[in-house]
């Protein structure tokens, strides 16, 4: 078996090597063959660390600059498998639709943004992790552009600056981290998610909590969090599907792993106080409320989706904010949220090509007209919005279970007038769009690549089976991850 640092080299020489192909490539249909087996390579030499963690425990490689554990595995199968089934997706979504210029543009910045979330997720070193944030903000901002579109443009440079405002608040907060830490005397670097795990303690309180406050912001202004959420629907709504899957799948949530590696460092810097969840609780609550409010009124099903993810965000960030068994359960969910979302966005968009149109009032009778792609959106979106027994209804019960066990009644009610909200406004819009028999001219059903279908229905039964059943492995795996949340890297 091959070293993990190998693993990694060879990770990044296979990306290396597919940006650098696409430069000779002529076809599109080969471009994508590029991008297909660069991210199969990750996923593929993934295993080796994977299977080094789970032989040998957390471990960090390259010296300190990087770093496994079970939230890190957790994190990095969940970037892999999307972009993979992605990948798979794109042959059938791109088909006529670009030129092989804009393809090849499209697909290196693809390659350099799969690139630099592993790098956010693996990087133990503060600074680091922060450059390599910034640095999926500048490549995935390009994605959004489609051709000749305008609109797209526009939503570029909103997501560009809003994103670009938010990293300059956690390039803040990361600065008064280290400011907690010239007091601190140690024989080791530092500036590590590591070092401050284990020297917590030493850290100014009242520094840390003013840190937090910027973190939270600034790296939840990523992660799709209101109020700083305003780049979100404009972005998904305009950016190609595979890029909308990626970014409301895993982008959103890397930024929040982020927020996840610095939260346990500052709760026990302020002697377990639970000042830091009370910001993420707030955050949350906020994200739920302003999808309640705008999820009625949307017209277009890809902002609807956008505003869906603002939603599961929140309830991931309270899910942070509760604690305890509301960490295994925000970690449930964006397992649950991932895979639903993929599928979510997967069929909505070969929906879209089809009818010409993302307006839901426009689009009918797709069941009729699209049975299997109409039945994956119907089932994909009645998971999104909690519908038992799948997955994510559990994980969103787990939520409001912790919270009437803690006495916290006014969220609980809360939480849950703004679930049953949501359920009501998309239902009712979905039904109209999947069953209705009014008639409505489709210009091609497109062709359903085995392959995707695959993944789809694997996605589709991974949720089901976990919502009726949760594997004994699978639970420990996540309790193990929610106890670094709470208490840190522990090597």
């Amino acid at each position: 078996m091959i070293s993990v640092e190998t693993s990694a080299v060879l990770t990044a020489l296979f990306f290396a090597a597919g940006i650098s192909s696409e430069l000779l490539m002529k076809r599109e249909k080969d471009m994508i063959k590029v991008i297909l087996y660069t991210s199969l390579s990750a996923l593929i030499l993934s295993v080796f660390p994977i299977a080094e963690f789970f032989k040998s425990g957390p471990f960090m490689f390259f010296g300190n600059l990087f770093v496994i554990d079970h939230l890190a595995v957790f994190h990095i199968l969940l970037v892999n498998i999307i972009f993979f089934s992605s990948a798979v997706y794109m042959s059938g979504y791109f088909s006529g639709i670009s030129t092989a210029f804009h393809f090849r543009r499209f697909s290196m910045l693809w390659q350099g943004f799969h690139l630099m979330l592993l790098m956010v997720i693996l990087s133990n070193n503060i600074g680091f992790t922060w450059v390599a944030v910034e640095a999926t903000t500048v490549i995935s901002a390009f994605l959004i552009i489609s051709e000749n579109e305008s609109l797209s443009l526009e939503a570029m440079w909103k997501y560009l600056l809003v994103c670009s405002v938010g990293i300059g608040l956690a390039f803040i907060g990361t600065l008064l981290i280290a400011a907690s830490l010239r007091d601190v005397s140690a024989a080791e670097p530092v500036y590590t998610f590591t070092f401050l795990s284990s020297h917590a303690s030493e850290l100014n309180p009242e520094i840390m909590l003013f840190a937090f406050i910027f973190i939270a912001a600034g790296f939840g202004t990523k992660a799709g969090l209101a109020p700083m959420h305003t780049w979100l629907p404009d972005a998904h709504s305009q950016a190609p599907t595979p890029v909308s899957a990626v970014f409301s799948s895993v982008m959103l949530n890397a930024a929040l792993f982020v927020i996840m590696r610095y939260l346990p460092v500052v709760d026990a810097s302020m002697g377990r106080s639970r000042d830091a969840h009370s910001i993420l609780l707030l955050l949350g609550f906020l994200s739920l409320l302003i999808s309640a409010v705008f999820i009625p009124v949307q017209k277009d099903v890809k902002r609807l989706l956008a505003y869906c993810s603002i939603e599961h965000m929140g309830i991931i960030a309270i899910g942070l904010g509760l604690g305890g068994v509301g960490i295994f359960a925000a970690l449930f969910h964006s397992v649950n949220h991932s895979l639903s979302k993929m599928i979510a966005f997967f069929t909505s968009g070969s929906i879209i090509n089809s009818y010409g149109t993302r307006d839901m009032n426009k689009i009918t009778a797709v069941l009729k007209n699209m049975p299997v792609r109409g039945f994956s959106f119907l089932v994909s979106m009645l998971i999104l919005i909690g519908v038992a027994p799948f997955s994510l209804f559990f994980s969103e019960f787990m939520i409001l279970r912790e919270m009437f066990e803690k006495g916290r009644f006014l969220l609980f009610s809360l939480f849950l007038f703004c679930l049953l909200a949501v359920f009501i406004s998309i239902l009712k819009n979905i039904l109209d769009m999947v069953l209705s028999r009014q008639a409505c001219r489709v210009k091609n059903t497109g062709k359903q690549g085995k392959l995707e279908m695959i993944i789809i229905l694997l996605s589709l039964s991974v949720l089901l089976v976990t919502g009726l059943y949760l594997p004994q492995g699978y639970q420990d795996f996540l309790s193990s991850a929610a106890e670094i949340i709470e208490k840190g890297i522990r090597l």
